[in-house]
């Protein structure tokens, strides 16, 4: 072992995204175990109360930190590479409280 605890592993997980970001990730945790599949962009603007390119943009960066996997022009792709355990609960956005 490298002397690095699982809790001291949690807590770099935890770090690794921001709150919005984390956030989103709950999402689609959450839509993927009611529904099934993985949201779509557009599930993702709904629930958000954002625009389809704050919403892209959203996916690029969780992509591109290794956050999350998807296959770009397949729908419904986006698979969590996070533990599901070290998501954070998943808050229901108010009407315009939602910034991008």
């Amino acid at each position: 072992m490298n002397g690095v605890t699982v809790d001291q592993q949690q807590d770099c997980i935890k770090l690794a995204y921001t709150e919005r970001q984390g956030q989103f990730l709950a999402y689609i945790h959450q839509y993927s175990i009611v529904n099934g599949c993985a949201p779509a962009e557009a599930d993702m603007q709904r629930f958000f109360q954002i625009t389809p390119p704050s919403v892209h943009s959203m996916v690029l960066t969780l992509e591109r930190r290794g956050l999350i996997r998807r296959v770009p022009g397949q729908v419904r792709s986006i698979t969590l590479i996070v533990s599901p355990e070290s998501l954070p609960p998943l808050k229901r956005v108010q009407s315009g409280s939602f910034k991008p």
